[in-house]
């Protein structure tokens, strides 16, 4: 059965006609155009795994309560400092404390002990002795930080099929994200030193600590760890823009244009 064409037009005694044959053969190509391409680079899968790292890292460290290290304690109901060479040859403990978190050893009366590391936090209406406002306004802005870097693990993900977000380089936005995110962990790392005279810091530290000033007290690896994810989330705002430039190049392009919906390309 012959194909019936949907229009005629005459133009100069000549005859053209528009078939269905050829509209479908145009949204053929239509439909092959808006497919969804899986690109990988070695660049944008190198920001993916940093992104997802980094957040692991920055996570790890604000729940930590490897913060602030104490001096060694005694074993006993009262917690004593080992202060004499006399008392070298007990036991001890190091107490330590985080943000809302603290580790410490439980006693009671015989040869019990028992660690315990637990928040020592009830609510943000808690005296500023116990819970320092500074440490509240930088927990706010590590929530916010951890939020920001959650969402860009989700766009690193999403960046493999999805290459642009309302008309933006998905990877351009999440750079812009990660740099927000940096900023909001840099005032936080300025916040918690400036908690260090509060009555719960003493108690761990001294009376010498004070804002800025640690005491007797050391920095545990988290404060550390915290500082290296600050550092890597501002790397990776830089690599993202590597990532960027990787999936759009002519060696990208060509591939697609060969009709090939998984593209890994160096």
């Amino acid at each position: 059965m012959s194909e019936v064409p949907d229009f005629w037009a005459h133009y100069d005694g000549t005859k053209y006609e528009s078939s269905s044959s050829y509209k479908s053969s145009s949204q053929q190509q239509q439909s092959q155009g808006s497919c969804c391409y899986v690109i990988v680079t070695c660049r944008s899968m190198l920001w993916t795994l940093l992104t997802i790292i980094t957040s692991l890292v920055v996570v790890t460290s604000v729940v930590s309560p490897q913060w602030l290290i104490g001096e060694p304690r005694i074993y006993g109901l009262r917690s004593e400092r080992r202060n004499s060479s006399m008392e070298r040859h007990r036991p001890t403990y190091t107490p330590t404390i985080g943000i809302f978190n603290r580790c410490t050893r439980l006693h009671r009366f015989g040869d019990f002990q028992g660690d315990s590391c637990a928040t020592y936090v009830t609510g943000f209406n808690m005296p500023s002795e116990e819970f320092p406002d500074m440490w509240k306004s930088a927990l706010i802005f590590f929530g916010v930080a951890i939020v920001l870097l959650a969402l860009t693990n989700f766009m690193a993900v999403l960046s493999l099929c999805v290459q642009s977000f309302f008309r933006k380089s998905i990877f351009t936005v999440s750079g812009l994200i990660q740099s927000i995110a940096g900023l909001f962990l840099i005032v936080a790392l300025f916040l918690y030193p400036a908690g260090w005279s509060a009555a719960r810091v003493h108690r761990l530290c001294g009376r010498s600590s004070a804002p800025f000033l640690i005491g007797d007290c050391q920095l545990g690896w988290a404060f550390y760890g915290c500082v290296c994810g600050t550092v890597l989330v501002f790397l990776c705002a830089i690599l993202s823009m590597q990532a960027e430039r990787s999936t759009s190049s002519d060696k990208v392009e060509g591939e697609i244009l060969e009709g090939k919906n998984l593209i890994c390309v160096a």
